[in-house]
Formats: C-alpha cells, sequence, structure tokens
C-alpha cells in the first residue's frame, strides 16, 4: 500500500477535518490532499521519476508532511534531512542519496549556498523568501493538479531513504519500503473514524522514524497534528492547552524538561489523554514522576530503531498502572517492569539470542534480532553493512538485553557503541576523527556516559602528541562543535598518558567506561 492512500482515506472521511494545525493556520484534510496534488504535479515537471530522490532540509512544518506525500504519490523517494547537521555532513548525505530535488527552509539558504560547489545537480526549492535562481515552494503550489500513479504492487518499491548515525563515521542512508510503514499502520493504528476526533501534538523532528511515522499514523487515523517547529517546552504546554491536545510523543529529555519547567504547574494539561515516549532510556525517577503529574493520562514506552521503521516492542498502558494496595513483591515486580521496553507487537518477530544466533534463556544477556515485512530493506549504498546486519532474514539491532520470566524485555546496552543523547544518535568514530584532526591530538576514544536529562552525553578521552603543549578541554569542545552537528560534540573531556587495548590494537572501551564512566 503506498503511503500517500492512507490521505486519500482519511479525505474521502473527514475532508473537513483539520489535518494540520501550524502556527496560524489550519489546513483540513481535502485542502491537504489539493496542496500535495499540486506540489506532485509541480516536482513532476521539474522532472522528478519514479524511483528519483526529494530530500528536505525543513523543521517540522506543513511543507515536509506535504513533500513526503507528494514524492510517495510519485513514486519519487523522500530523503529527510537532519536540519541540525553541519555542511561537511550534509555534503556527504546528499552526495550520498543523490537527491533530484531539494526543498530548503529559508533559515538554512546560506547552508545551501556553501555546499552547492561540492554537490552533484540538484533543483532547489525554498521554501520562505524568494531566493534569485531557485523556484518558491509557495509558486509551485499553483500547478495544475498531478494524477496519482499506479500504485498496485508497490509495497517493496523504495519509499523512504532516513539517515542514521553510523559505525565508520559517516551516516548510513536506511532504505525503507511502502510496506515498511503500511504493514505496521494497518497492524498496530486503527483507520480515520468520522466520530472519533482526536488531535497530536507533533514535537518529533520528522528526520526521526517515530516522528515520520507519526505524521503518517495520524494521517491514516484522521487525527489533527499539532505541528510543533522544534520543541520549547513552554511553547508545548502552550498548543496542549490551547488545542486541547490528547495525544504527544517525546523522548525522555522532553518529559523532564516540561515537568522542571517553572511555568508547568500553571498550565492546564489536563486533556492529555496518551503520551508515548521513546529514542532513549527512560529514567526510572522521570517516568514515576511524570505518571504523578499527569493523571488520568497512559503512557506507552515505544522501543524500536530506524532499521525497523519504528516501534517493536512496547511497554503497554497497563503496565504503567501502579495501584495502591499491592503487595510489595508485586509493586516491586511493576516498578522492574517500568524500566523495561515491554514485549514484542504483534506484526514482528523479536528474540535475544548469542554470538552464534541461539536463542539464550531468560535472564541471560543476548542481542535483540527482529524479523517481519516492515523491517528495512537494507542500507543505501552500503552492500557489507546490510549484510552484517540482516543475517538469515533476521535483523541485528545492535542492542543487548534480555527478558524475564514473563517475556519482558531490559535493554542491556549496545553491541555497536553508538551513544544515543536526546533521542538522537552519535556515532563515536565520527566524533573520534573529528578530535584526531586537531594538531595538538594523538588519539582519541569517545565513549557514552549517563546523563540524567539526556540519557547519555559523550564524553571524550584524549591523548596528547608529544611535540605538543596539552589543550584545555573547551578548545577541544569547540572544535568538535564548529566541525559537527552540536548534540555530537564532547560535553567532557579527559585526558590520558595512553588508551587500553587489546593485543590486536582495538581501544578496549569497556575498560574505558568501567573507569571514565562517573
Amino acid at each position: 500500500m503506498n503511503i500517500s492512500e492512507f490521505l486519500t482515506l482519511a479525505e474521502a472521511v473527514v475532508p473537513e477535518r483539520d489535518a494540520i494545525i501550524f502556527e496560524n493556520s489550519h489546513i483540513n484534510y481535502r485542502d491537504l490532499k489539493d496542496r500535495i496534488a499540486r506540489l506532485a504535479g509541480a516536482l513532476s515537471d521539474l522532472g522528478l521519476r519514479e524511483g528519483d530522490r526529494v530530500a528536505t532540509l525543513l523543521v517540522n512544518r506543513p511543507e515536509m508532511v506535504e513533500t513526503a506525500f507528494a514524492a510517495s504519490g510519485l513514486g519519487a523517494v523522500f530523503v529527510p534531512l537532519n536540519f541540525r547537521a553541519r555542511a561537511e555532513e550534509l555534503t556527504f548525505m546528499i552526495g550520498d542519496a543523490n537527491p533530484s530535488i531539494l526543498v530548503v527552509e529559508e533559515r538554512y539558504y546560506s547552508l545551501v549556498e556553501e555546499i552547492l560547489p561540492n554537490i552533484e545537480d540538484v533543483s532547489i526549492i525554498g521554501v520562505g523568501s524568494p531566493h534569485a535562481g531557485w523556484p518558491s515552494y509557495a509558486a509551485l503550489l499553483s500547478h495544475p493538479a498531478k494524477l496519482e500513479v499506479d500504485h498496485s504492487d508497490i509495497n517493496d518499491d523504495l519509499a523512504v531513504l532516513m539517515f542514521t548515525a553510523g559505525t565508520t563515521g559517516t551516516p548510513k542512508a536506511v532504505m525503507l519500503t511502502h510496506e515498511s510503514f503500511s504493514s505496521y499502520i494497518l497492524a498496530n493504528v486503527e483507520p480515520v473514524d468520522p466520530e472519533i476526533s482526536e488531535s497530536n501534538l507533533l514535537t518529533v523532528p520528522l528526520y526521526h522514524i517515530a516522528g515520520l511515522q507519526a505524521v503518517i499514523a495520524g494521517i491514516y487515523a484522521g487525527r489533527t497534528l499539532i505541528v510543533q517547529r522544534q520543541f520549547e517546552p513552554q511553547e508545548w504546554m502552550t498548543l496542549i492547552q490551547e488545542f486541547r491536545v490528547q495525544r504527544a510523543m517525546m523522548v525522555p529529555t522532553m518529559l523532564k524538561q516540561i515537568m522542571e519547567h517553572p511555568e508547568f504547574s500553571s498550565f492546564n494539561l489536563s486533556s492529555l489523554e496518551i503520551i508515548t515516549y521513546g529514542a532513549a532510556p527512560m529514567p526510572l525517577e522521570i517516568i514515576r514522576r511524570a505518571i504523578e503529574e499527569f493523571p488520568g493520562c497512559r503512557f506507552i514506552n515505544a522501543f524500536g530503531q530506524t532499521e525497523t521503521a519504528s516501534t517493536i516492542t512496547m511497554l503497554a498502558p497497563e503496565d504503567h498502572e501502579i495501584p495502591v494496595g499491592l503487595p510489595s513483591n508485586e509493586q516491586e515486580i511493576r516498578l522492574k517492569r517500568l524500566t523495561s521496553i515491554g514485549k514484542p507487537l504483534p506484526d514482528v518477530e523479536v528474540r535475544i539470542v548469542d554470538e552464534f544466533g541461539s536463542d539464550v534463556a531468560p535472564e541471560q544477556i543476548g542481542e535483540l534480532v527482529a524479523r517481519g515485512p516492515r523491517l528495512m530493506k537494507g542500507y543505501w549504498n552500503q552492500a557489507e553493512a546490510t549484510q552484517a546486519t540482516i543475517r538469515s532474514g533476521w535483523l541485528y539491532t545492535g542492542d543487548l538485553g534480555y527478558s524475564d520470566p514473563d517475556g519482558y524485555i531490559y535493554l542491556a546496552g549496545r553491541a555497536k557503541d553508538t551513544i544515543k543523547r536526546g533521542g538522537e544518535m552519535i556515532s563515536p568514530e565520527e566524533v573520534e576523527n573529528v578530535l584526531r584532526s586537531h594538531v595538538a591530538v594523538d588519539d582519541a576514544a569517545v565513549i557514552g556516559i549517563p546523563d540524567a536529562e539526556w540519557g547519555e552525553t559523550v564524553r571524550a578521552i584524549v591523548t596528547i602528541r608529544s611535540d605538543h603543549t596539552q589543550p584545555d578541554s573547551g578548545e577541544l569542545i569547540e572544535y568538535c562543535r564548529e566541525r559537527l552537528a552540536s548534540f555530537k560534540k564532547p560535553g567532557s573531556v579527559i585526558f590520558v598518558d595512553e588508551l587500553p587495548r587489546n593485543s590486536l590494537g582495538k581501544v578496549l572501551k569497556r575498560s574505558l567506561r568501567e573507569k571514565f564512566s562517573a
């Protein structure tokens, strides 16, 4: 089922219902479909064909949603780029995906101008003030609508390329098909109902799988999407109160910032019925407080990754309930479950295996592997990485975990050392490569250390060249900030005489974590 068909279904049932509310604009389902059809016609006239890529460099806004659906309707591939990326990172991603069209927000015009000499020929569309030489997005919407293409037999067609952190120091583009989205949504989301009207505050970036899935699922369900450009706690609470929002999805850092905001108690947030959280570990103290602070609201812990097309396990609302008067042993069990990622969803198989691919017993740690129709097709232009991740039909997630006797799964670290900070994925190798390029640095190793607010933060352990004096940690942090997205820079730097290594010369990061994680 083509992604664009979800909008067709919703528009047929609730054409007058608001589909998107963004700042001062309201777009109902009929108008949203018309805008997307006009955009598709314009993109077609610009030369976009089936299989071509359409990239975006936008914060959350209606044009992001419209571009995704227009691309799908034309059989093209949607490539949402991280708007926090630096010039070097964007150059790599654009060069790798090789899009025919790049839709750019006004605030990023100068950034795109900077990298244009380093990328292949691409047509650029500007969102916002006119830019000389670039078509205006707003002007394209006056174009005649493009008739929908034949959507038969497209389940295995590529729909989205979504970049995620790589272990080789560069991002990897995950190939997701139309079935990656439709099989998940059809199995787990209730379709649009004219008698049920719900609103959903969209805060998670749409270049994240959780954000994009939330949009597609929300449209299939006929919900009203309240779109926030970027997360800001007070604005988030204002939107909940103003529009009486029932649903919201966030990462733990966002939830913590909301509850710690000085104006938290002055807002009426009682309309919230469901808060879904994920993308990073949720500290027990934060979810326990949230359950108390949002009485009547149900919580869902959704665990997944880009490669699994979002959620593969879920800690259900009933698992967040701890009734008063429970025996102490039962209360302890329920409290422990709050630290789990729940159980597998019905449309995907999840196992925990040892290094040989055999199931481990309950309470024993192994790697989480998954199988199902909605998992990624592979990594774009990276056959070796695909073969290493998909083995005998099973996707190896890189996450370590164990299950309890009742089938609840608990994470126990990651087989690969990818760092999760506030829902963002950080490749240690990428940060290490930047640190090693500093004139005074001899070698560097990067680890993630626990952080109450961000889940994890980056710590660099560095050795200095014998012919250079030691710079201060602030200089190295600023050096990284200038060359990487800000969230990837180290939060702290530790200087050592040498890095611990095994007999093959590989840095022993486990030893570094044991010594420097405090």
